[in-house]
C-alpha cells in the first residue's frame, strides 16, 4: 500500500498509512491527520494484513484490527 487509505470506525474517520514494515494509523479532522499510533504490519491478524494489503477499508478483519489500536490509544490518554 503506498497511498493512505481512509477507514471509517464507527462515526470517526481515521486513515492507514504503510511505512515499509510499519502501519501508522491518524486520525482525520478537516482534512488534517493526526497520527494517532505506529504498529508493526506482521503483529496484526492474517486477515487484517491481506485485507491491509488488497487495500480493503471495509474488511471486517481490518476494521477490527483498527479498532483495537484506536482503543489502545484512547486507553493511553492520547
Amino acid at each position: 500500500m503506498t497511498d493512505d487509505m481512509t477507514i471509517r470506525i464507527d462515526s470517526e474517520e481515521y486513515v492507514a498509512r504503510r511505512d515499509g514494515a510499519d502501519l501508522q494509523v491518524g486520525r482525520s479532522v478537516g482534512g488534517e491527520v493526526t497520527w494517532l499510533d505506529t504498529v508493526e504490519v506482521g503483529l496484526l491478524p492474517a486477515a487484517a494484513r491481506e485485507a491491509l494489503d488488497r487495500g480493503d477499508a471495509s474488511d471486517e478483519a481490518l476494521l477490527t484490527a483498527l479498532r483495537g489500536v484506536v482503543t489502545a490509544e484512547v486507553e493511553r490518554g492520547g
